[in-house]
């Protein structure tokens, strides 16, 4: 299917970089992601936790703790656990619980049977999803700072009105 660039002359190629035909590489700036991979073959009981990408094409029963990091269900992929992490992507099959500071999505060959809690969430056509849905704010962490600093500003206007409702009964 590759052809050699239309655009050579002694040899070399007059663009390569606007030529989609050209040989040349398509070269990254970023490092490649680390991903731990579990197997197809493998069964795995227990708990999990790591602090890089994982892929899950086999079995696992148990807890899965990657809270800075993506965990991706394959399409031979069944978990029978709690997941904990920034990001997860369902291609198999899940039963449990997902908790996601991020995004879940769910692709059209997935199935989720448990409660789902994150900040974004994405079910293609074709998708299974038993239980309920938790749809957070991305700014979680700011409300929080902002719920403690409420109550602070919360009783000025409250002694403003109390001033206004003193104050018209003298008038009147």
């Amino acid at each position: 299917m590759l052809q050699p660039s239309d655009y050579t002359y002694n040899g070399k190629s007059a663009s390569p970089a606007s030529n989609p035909n050209s040989f040349n590489p398509v070269k990254t700036v970023t490092a490649p992601i680390e991903q731990a991979t579990i197997g197809r073959t493998l069964v795995i009981k227990g708990e999990l936790s790591g602090s890089e990408a994982l892929y899950i094409d086999g079995r696992i029963e148990g807890k899965i703790s990657m809270p800075d990091n993506r965990v991706t269900i394959g399409r031979n992929g069944i978990v029978q656990a709690n997941i904990t992490a920034r990001e997860v992507v369902v291609l198999g099959k899940v039963s449990g619980n997902i908790e996601c500071s991020d995004r879940v999505d769910i692709r059209s060959e997935g199935s989720v049977t448990g409660d789902v809690s994150t900040v974004r969430i994405s079910v293609e056509d074709g998708a299974v999803l038993k239980g309920g849905i938790e749809v957070r704010s991305g700014e979680h962490k700011q409300n929080k700072a902002q719920t403690q600093s409420k109550p602070v500003e919360a009783p000025k206007p409250v002694a403003a009105e109390a001033a206004k409702a003193m104050a018209a009964p003298t008038g009147a």
